[in-house]
């Protein structure tokens, strides 16, 4: 049964719910980082004017819907990766490489601190060309003042969301870690 407001579907599939979730979507772009420990990155992200989502998961492997143990044994070829969907108009995809650089050591080949292993590695996933070109970019103007970045940019591949106890982690524990 459809529910009515003076008239407005508000439920259906032309309801201004519908429509306003629809807007939102297509106000937004995504980008995809990994590096190191999702955790820590995700809050990196999280809390930065202009993005609207955040999300941990995993990319660049071959299995199938991998489990974080999966991920953890080093063996499908995954990174532990934030996805984070932001307004273009309010941060720029510039302004999230450099938070990305600044956030994670890219000189560490498949590590970041403690953790070992290439799900640890440094990463970016590009969605467009424009993307490619910045994050190029970026890496490069690193490495002409003398920072080693070894930074991955791969084009953008399947995303598989963590389980949901690696959701904002650490916004769940605030004063505990």
């Amino acid at each position: 049964m459809q529910r009515s407001l003076s008239g407005f579907n508000l439920f259906g599939p032309g309801s201004r719910l519908t429509i306003f979730r629809h807007l939102i979507r297509k106000m937004t772009s995504t980008a995809v980082f990994g590096g190191g420990c999702f955790w820590g990155v995700e809050e990196k992200f999280r809390t930065l004017k202009g993005v609207k989502e955040t999300e941990v998961g995993y990319a660049g492997g071959d299995a199938i819907n991998p489990t974080y143990e999966q991920v953890c044994r080093d063996n499908t070829g995954h990174a532990e990766v934030v996805k984070v969907k932001y307004d273009p108009k309010e941060i720029s995809y510039q302004q999230l490489l450099d938070v990305f650089f600044k956030s994670h050591d890219p000189t560490t080949l498949n590590r970041q601190g403690p953790d070992v292993g290439r799900q640890y590695r440094s990463v970016i996933f590009y969605a467009d060309e424009e993307q490619e070109k910045l994050a190029h970019h970026t890496k490069n103007a690193l490495i002409e003042k003398g920072i080693k970045a070894v930074t991955d940019i791969v084009p953008s591949s399947k995303f598989y969301p963590a389980e949901d106890y690696h959701q904002k982690y650490i916004a769940k524990r605030k004063g505990i870690l």
